[in-house]
């Protein structure tokens, strides 16, 4: 989904992709309203939601921070004409999982789409830097801060020994949506399993349980 107050750019967008992607990446609905964008995106069920940073009011990292907290399954990548650092910054602090330049080329775009719908996060190489010595100081005990309540709450699952299928009964969600939650779960914790998932839950004192039954 696309959300733009640059209706010639969403739709040339939104014409462009399907054919460049091979049919890979599908445009299910445009908006030029931030404050609409929450709403949009579970109504049409979008797995991508690429947000313009520079949108009228609420603005688009607030649409950023609501497509989040409506479904933190979505995928959200910021887009925008102007690269200024702390504006990207800030949308990555709000959730985006990257972002990409409107100066690129239709194609350009492809490749990233994919690798954000697969949980990886596309970030800029010049911010990298930044993102790393910001988020050094807090080190493992501000991990659980600067994660969505709904990831917290998959992690104490995955700490607590839930099984794909429990969790999925738990979240409710299919089996496919959870392993897809638990594997981004595990990259952005920086570790490659649940065990190591459930050993810095204990190092950072995650809390109690989110088992029913």
């Amino acid at each position: 989904m696309l959300v733009d107050d640059h209706p010639l750019f969403s739709r040339g967008l939104a014409l462009l992709l399907p054919g460049v992607s091979g049919g890979r990446v599908r445009v299910v609905a445009t908006t030029d309203d931030a404050s609409a964008a929450a709403a949009m995106v579970r109504r049409h069920h979008a797995d991508v939601a690429v947000v313009d940073l520079h949108m009228p009011p609420p603005g688009g990292t607030r649409a950023i921070a609501a497509i989040r907290r409506a479904d933190p399954t979505v995928r959200v990548v910021a887009l925008s004409g102007q690269a200024e650092e702390d504006a990207v910054l800030e949308a990555l602090r709000a959730g985006a999982a990257g972002y990409l330049p409107k100066t690129a080329d239709p194609e350009a775009l492809v490749r990233p789409l994919l690798a954000v719908l697969d949980g990886w996060s596309v970030i800029p190489e010049e911010l990298l830097r930044r993102l790393l010595e910001e988020a050094a100081p807090a080190g493992e005990q501000g991990l659980a801060q600067r994660l969505t309540a709904d990831e917290r709450r998959l992690w104490r699952l995955v700490a607590d020994g839930a099984s794909t299928v429990e969790i999925a009964t738990t979240l409710h969600v299919s089996e496919r949506t959870a392993k897809r939650l638990v594997a981004a779960l595990l990259r952005t914790l920086g570790v490659a399993t649940r065990v190591e998932a459930a050993a810095l839950a204990g190092r950072v004192h995650l809390g109690g349980s989110d088992r029913r039954g």
